[in-house]
């Protein structure tokens, strides 16, 4: 579904962000990229998502360029990152039906959706609230419901869980983990280990742009040694951080 080969990006000669980075995610997988602010997983999920072109590489989404077929691919996938917000004015009423209007959906089955995942994020009693009034939980759970809203074959979300409170991080999580089970593939990137360990089938580690090591949260655990998956980040990320 989603396949990103020999990827790179550099935004001047000396500024390479993100350096030859290859993995692929599955139908009814949840890939999780992982790393320390600066690392380049926004970059990364940027060009996945067609919002920036790669400087050399290639990256397919359900077997399309993302390149060349740039706004076919929009209308697969589901974007979700704390960069892009919502209009404050609006209401989660108000975007829910713009929204749906632009990707087409009848008429007849908006009113049935919003019901449906409103109901299902407890965001019934704001929904003629302005999003400026919404608390930071709530409007990321507007955000997911909007981002989602042509159920799409691919989802990819950048830090869906921070800044939340356990709760509403814990709602989001097990949403993911529906998503898969419904197969779709979920690409998410995160710097919080617990949920990297408990979401994600497999995890590349992000260190400096690049792709250090990958496999499951048990399998680098193992593979370096460590006693978990934390003290295995820690290892890898001093073992290849420049001037670590």
């Amino acid at each position: 579904m989603i396949k990103v080969s020999h990827v790179s990006k550099r935004y001047n000669k000396s500024d390479m962000v993100v350096k030859d980075v290859s993995f692929s995610v599955e139908k009814g997988q949840i890939f999780g990229l992982l790393g320390p602010n600066g690392a380049g997983k926004t970059t990364l999920m940027q060009m996945i998502a067609t919002l920036l072109f790669p400087t050399s590489g290639i990256v397919t989404i359900c077997g399309l360029d993302s390149q060349s077929s740039a706004q076919e691919i929009r209308r697969k996938i589901g974007f979700l990152t704390t960069e892009i917000k919502m209009d404050p004015l609006s209401t989660p009423n108000q975007l829910f039906r713009f929204f749906s209007e632009l990707y087409d959906i009848p008429k007849e089955e908006i009113e049935k959706r919003k019901q449906e995942r409103f109901a299902r994020f407890g965001i019934t009693p704001f929904a003629d609230k302005k999003i400026v009034e919404l608390s930071t939980g709530m409007k990321q759970k507007v955000s997911i419901v909007i981002s989602l809203i042509h159920d799409p074959e691919v989802i990819i979300f950048d830090e869906p869980t921070n800044g939340l409170d356990i709760l509403t991080s814990r709602q989001v999580m097990d949403y993911l983990l529906e998503l898969k089970q419904s197969g779709r593939s979920v690409l998410l990137s995160t710097h919080i280990f617990s949920v990297a360990e408990q979401l994600c089938d497999e995890i590349a580690i992000l260190v400096d742009g690049h792709i250090v090591d990958q496999g499951s949260a048990q399998a680098l655990t193992e593979k370096t040694g460590s006693k978990n998956f934390e003290e295995a980040f820690f290892k890898l990320y001093t073992e290849n951080h420049i001037g670590g």
